[in-house]
């Protein structure tokens, strides 16, 4: 059996979900592949016959302090110097205005990149990426408050503030493959995409099941929720208006009906809902409806259709053509990759409803 050697290459004051996510779903992956093997018939060989082997190491090795404060024991990254590297992951830390970064674990990330197969940050881990000249020329993302920092810190950089994660492949040959992420939770995402590139689908939704991440989220879908946007004008003048417009997805949301809604005159309601809540009206109408369809057809069983008219696209063809604009798959693409856990377990509970 192959064992790949993921490095965790941390730097003081790491927060701390940044890498328990991604170890504990690198953790639950093993435990998934373990049941599958064992579960096959006798005789017959492991589907996936790789095991994962994590070391979280630092420059000066010891007790580590983290962000929250919890305490971590590491290895002295120069005690790897001889041991292979399968998948280096840098996680992130608190990133100061001047951009702060440990010359020492800059350095050792430049010299021992070119080791491992892939290499990968978490957050504000893309700082030490960029400072080591692993993302010249290169997509990368990070925590959506960071990026404009990361973009003005690395211009050789092309910083994309949206998606969850980045596989960037590299555009020379021998590049290596490198990937970036969001902060915090969508470091798990990335362990679970690396996870399926290695053992395959079925055993990446194993282990999201297990995590009781109920989606398997795309690198391409947005960082940035509908829903959250609009939570975060609590309190504003639009509060009620979108818990309204979130529970009436499939009525006219036209701006008239809006500004009806919230009292106001077309052009006043356009002007005042930009700059309360930074985007247009339609703009988060779109994103709500969006987000409504991909719960639906991750969490249930419903015919497109009616997803289609519970949701506002009022049409197959026009949730179609939305879902390949803003995910770049159909729907039933998107279903079929990324259907929770609890999906079966609802179908069940309806059927067994309807038959009774």
């Amino acid at each position: 059996m192959a064992v790949r050697h993921i490095v965790f290459a941390v730097a003081p004051e790491l927060v701390l979900l940044d890498a328990c996510g991604p170890l504990e779903a690198f953790w639950r992956a093993e435990l998934a592949a373990a049941a599958t093997a064992a579960a096959a018939d006798s005789g017959v060989k492991p589907a996936h016959p790789v095991a994962y082997r994590t070391t979280v190491a630092s420059i000066e090795g010891g007790v580590l302090q983290t962000f929250p404060g919890l305490p971590v024991v590491t290895e002295r990254l120069d005690s790897l110097d001889d041991q292979p590297i399968d998948t280096l992951i840098v996680p992130g830390v608190p990133i100061d205005e001047q951009g702060t970064l440990q010359p020492e674990l800059v350095a050792w990330i430049r010299r021992h990149a070119p080791r491992a197969r892939r290499v990968c940050s978490v957050c504000t881990g893309a700082f030490y990426l960029a400072a080591a000249g692993l993302l010249d020329g290169r997509r990368a993302t990070t925590h959506w408050r960071s990026a404009a920092q990361l973009a003005r810190s690395f211009p050789n950089v092309q910083v994309d503030a949206d998606p969850i994660f980045i596989r960037d492949a590299g555009h020379r040959e021998g590049e290596g493959v490198v990937w970036t992420s969001a902060g915090v939770t969508a470091g798990i995402d990335l362990a679970l995409a690396l996870i399926d590139e290695d053992l395959g689908h079925a055993v990446a939704m194993q282990a999201a099941r297990r995590l009781v991440v109920f989606m398997k989220r795309p690198g391409g879908q947005s960082q940035f929720s509908a829903a959250l946007t609009a939570q975060a004008s609590a309190h504003g003048p639009f509060e009620a208006l979108h818990g309204w417009m979130a529970a009436h997805l499939r009525d006219d949301l036209s701006v008239e009906r809006l500004a009806e809604r919230a009292r106001m005159t077309p052009r006043t309601f356009a002007r005042r809902y930009v700059d309360e809540v930074g985007r247009t009206p339609a703009k988060t109408v779109s994103a709500l409806r969006l987000e409504a369809a991909a719960r639906a057809l991750a969490e249930s069983r419903r015919p497109l259709k009616r997803i289609a008219l519970d949701c506002g696209f009022g049409s197959e063809q026009n949730l179609r053509r939305a879902f390949v604009r803003r995910f770049g798959v159909l729907p039933l693409d998107y279903r079929q990759r990324f259907m929770s856990a609890v999906a079966p377990q609802r179908a069940a509970a309806s059927e067994e409803a309807r038959a009774g």
